[in-house]
């Protein structure tokens, strides 16, 4: 036999054992099929809540009852109607909602960097029981704390207006220090995966801990920085509880409390404009995750491993 018959010879017995292992659809359904019935479930129950809010936005009407199938109209009065009614500056909520979660995040993401960092290369006392009170914190919800939150800023506002009720910078202090906790114990796990020799060599090349930190830990711990602040900035763009305890005037409201006012009375409950407030307020959220994407994982899970 030639070359080319025995090439062809091997194809054959190739196809005729890839057949032969070939499942019956049975038995596919026995051992793989379930699989992707459940995800298809999953998939439709995770997406059609969110498709019914979008085609409720598109409804001229304000009541969710004239809502009964999916996009039977498809009109952006609502969208346009946000942006003109003063007595609800929508565009004021979004620029409030925006800047506050951005400062916050990347604040609270800095400063749990940096006791991570402590935490995890320097040896001092009281060490332990710092990392101990992170942990015994975080068994407390936050609501315990609206009472106390509220004392502070109405005081210090006498003092400090900047810093006082219905101040941005006020919500942004309270927000800082909240999340603080949560950010510094998941980074310390991910600032401990990181070998301790590379700091000795750079300690040796003469290098202080300023700059081991800067030029060299920070760029290996990127993953757990973006997860930390796509954590931080999905919970500030969402929170209610907090935001409406500081803020009260029309202008400093974020969108979470603002979106409120148009379903809060009810006799008149706007839900085709909440609904539009809704998708435009999940637009940063989602453009965030999307770049944020490839380092979720590896900064999720770097810190559970050691080794």
């Amino acid at each position: 036999m030639t070359t080319a018959e025995v090439m062809e010879q091997n194809a054959m017995d190739e196809i005729v054992t890839i057949k032969k292992k070939r499942m019956s659809p049975a038995r596919w359904a026995m051992t793989m099929g379930w699989r992707h019935l459940i995800g298809l479930i999953v998939i439709v129950y995770s997406v059609f809540p969110i498709l019914y809010i979008l085609s409720v936005s598109f409804v001229k009407n304000s009541s969710v009852d004239g809502a009964t199938s999916l996009f039977s109209s498809f009109d952006l009065v609502n969208y346009f109607a946000l942006f003109q009614d003063p007595a609800r500056p929508f565009g004021l909520w979004y620029i409030n909602t925006m800047v506050i979660g951005i400062v916050t995040a990347i604040g609270s993401v800095f400063l749990s960097t940096l006791a991570a960092y402590a935490f995890s290369r320097l040896r001092f006392r009281g060490r332990r029981a710092g990392l101990m009170s992170l942990i015994l914190i975080q068994m407390f919800p936050s609501v315990l704390g609206l009472v106390a939150i509220f004392t502070i800023l109405s005081e210090v506002g006498k003092i400090f207006p900047v810093l006082g009720l219905s101040s941005s910078l006020g919500l942004i202090m309270a927000y800082m220090g909240g999340s603080l906790g949560t950010g510094t114990y998941l980074m310390y796990g991910f600032f401990n995966t990181v070998p301790k020799e590379i700091d000795e060599a750079a300690k040796i090349d003469g290098a202080t801990h300023t700059q081991i930190f800067y030029t060299i830990i920070l760029p290996l711990v990127t993953p757990i920085l973006a997860v930390n602040v796509l954590l931080s900035f999905i919970g500030i763009t969402s929170d209610f509880v907090l935001a409406s305890v500081v803020l009260s005037t029309p202008e400093s409201l974020t969108l979470a409390v603002g979106l409120q006012q148009f379903v809060s009375d009810p006799f008149s409950k706007d839900w085709a404009m909440f609904c539009a407030g809704a998708i435009l307020s999940a637009i940063p959220v989602v453009a965030l995750f999307l770049y944020l994407q490839k380092y979720i994982v590896s900064g999720l899970t770097g810190g559970a491993v050691k080794g």
